[in-house]
C-alpha cells in the first residue's frame, strides 16, 4: 500500500467515530501534494448541507486526534469542507443516489470517441458503470475512470 493511501485509510479510520457521533456522513478523505504543499482534506455532508460551523467543529476534533497519532511525517494543511455541488462518486452510497441523474466523466482511455463527456448513470457493478449518453447506452470499466462526479444542474 502506499504511504498517500496508507494515510488516507488511517485518517478515515480516525475520522468515522468523530462523524459518527455528530450524524455526519464521510464523503472522502485525501491526502496530496500541490505546489510543493502537502494537504489532508476531509470531505464530509450531512442530509441539508454541512455548514462552515460543522467544517470548524470537526476540524478542531480531528487536528487534535491527527497531533495525538501523530502518524504523519510530512507538514501538512488539514482542510475539513464540504463535497461541493459536483461531488464525486466514490463510494458504493454515492453511486446509488445518483442513479437516474447526470454525472460529468473523464476517462484515462476514450470510450466511443470521447475521453470527457456528461451522461445520466444507468447502473452500476463493483467493476463497471453503464451510463446513457445521447440515448446511447455505454458500459464503462471503473479502473477507466479517471473522474466521476455529479453534473451541477441549475434548478429554474
Amino acid at each position: 500500500m502506499t504511504k498517500v493511501k496508507d494515510c488516507e485509510q488511517r485518517t478515515e479510520q480516525l475520522l468515522l467515530p468523530i462523524l459518527s457521533q455528530l450524524q455526519f456522513e464521510l464523503v472522502d478523505v485525501e491526502y496530496v501534494k500541490e505546489a510543493g504543499n502537502w494537504y489532508l482534506r476531509a470531505y464530509i455532508d450531512k442530509p441539508g448541507g454541512i455548514t462552515i460551523d460543522d467544517c470548524e467543529t470537526v476540524s478542531r476534533v480531528l487536528s487534535d486526534v491527527l497531533d495525538r497519532e501523530d502518524f504523519i511525517d510530512e507538514a501538512y494543511y488539514l482542510e475539513v469542507s464540504s463535497p461541493g455541488l459536483t461531488r464525486p462518486l466514490k463510494k458504493t452510497k454515492d453511486y446509488e443516489r445518483n442513479i437516474g441523474k447526470p454525472v460529468d466523466i473523464k476517462l484515462f482511455r476514450a470510450v466511443e470517441g470521447m475521453k470527457e463527456f456528461s451522461a445520466v448513470l444507468t447502473s452500476f457493478t463493483d467493476d463497471a458503470i453503464v451510463v446513457t449518453v445521447d440515448g446511447k447506452e455505454l458500459e464503462i470499466a471503473k479502473k477507466n475512470l479517471s473522474m466521476i462526479r455529479q453534473s451541477y444542474v441549475e434548478k429554474e
